[in-house]
């Protein structure tokens, strides 16, 4: 690829997975995230819930400053707390709509451009309950974002059947979802991972081509699925080059040149491309984060 990355992307960073202390969203947010504004390879940055209004204010301050992209993923406000937002007890699905309705609240606070979370739990034989649920749900979500000023409601697409095992989800449900929700709402789309597509056993192809139409966000990161006794098995998201893993420089690579072909990674409007990464065990975060820089920058180099 002979042309500069930043024309086609605006690399971001998920604040709360490098930085996993704070993900209940208290801990060390504000020395953590002031650390990756510094950092001008990043033109995004990831945040989830703060707690403390004050850290909240001081939080929107550092971003404004900086003039970096902001991202609001409400996913740590359901995995944390268990709640499931295709639950079918009605009162546990109302409460997870709740929390996500005050994250959306929050992301508008913080000059966010998108809102992302994650489907929930599901038994095989009333996934078709859980689908209606999921459905009604998010459009609640969209009609209460729209009524906030929240730009866009996103749904990431997870594995269905190895670590968070939620509804959507594979390729497949995740069009037809999509399908179904832009029947009534123009403000929601799909975020694919790229760290969770050896979990769902699906190409770059695969996963991205169904679904190429109601693409609005993605990520990038690693993953270790082939043996559950190996460290970091699951839904981890371990630095590339870790033993074991699926995802390095020619995987993302792979997922790159895809959205390239679909027009995802553009010119005109640069979509934020993320970086899902996180220390396992002791390992220092910033060293974690240039390890995903050096990775990213082989893979362009190699489109």
């Amino acid at each position: 690829m002979i042309y500069p990355m930043k024309n086609y992307l605006r690399a971001g960073l998920i604040h709360f997975m490098a930085y996993p202390e704070v993900m209940k969203g208290e801990g060390p947010i504000l020395e953590t995230l002031k650390a990756i504004l510094k950092d001008d390879y990043f033109d995004a940055v990831e945040v989830t819930w703060m707690k403390d209004p004050a850290v909240r204010e001081k939080a929107r301050d550092l971003l404004r400053t900086s003039h970096i992209s902001v991202a609001y993923g409400a996913q740590p406000r359901l995995l944390t707390t268990g709640l499931n937002i295709n639950d079918l007890n009605p009162d546990g699905r109302q409460a997870a709509v709740r929390i996500l309705k005050e994250g959306m609240e929050e992301a508008v606070y913080l000059g966010a451009e998108g809102f992302a979370f994650l489907s929930g739990h599901y038994e095989e034989a009333r996934k078709e309950e859980a689908y209606a649920a999921l459905l009604s749900s998010t459009q609640e979500l969209c009609a209460f974002a729209r009524e906030k000023g929240c730009p866009r409601v996103t749904l990431e697409v997870f594995d269905y059947d190895v670590d968070k095992a939620s509804l959507v989800g594979p390729a497949p449900l995740a069009k037809r979802f999509a399908e179904d929700m832009a029947k009534s709402c123009d403000n929601f789309g799909l975020l694919v991972d790229l760290s969770h597509l050896p979990l769902v056993r699906e190409s770059p192809e695969e996963a991205i081509l169904p679904v190429r139409e109601h693409l609005v966000h993605a990520h990038i990161g690693n993953c270790v699925v082939r043996n559950p006794s190996w460290p970091a098995y699951g839904d981890v998201h371990p630095r590339f080059g870790f033993p074991g893993g699926e995802n390095d420089a020619g995987e993302v690579a792979a997922f790159l040149r895809v959205l390239l072909d679909i027009g995802f990674l553009n010119t005109q409007n640069p979509p934020i491309l993320s970086f899902e990464v996180k220390p396992f065990g002791q390992e220092d975060p910033e060293l974690v984060i240039a390890n995903a820089k050096r990775t990213l920058n082989r893979a362009w180099a190699m489109l």
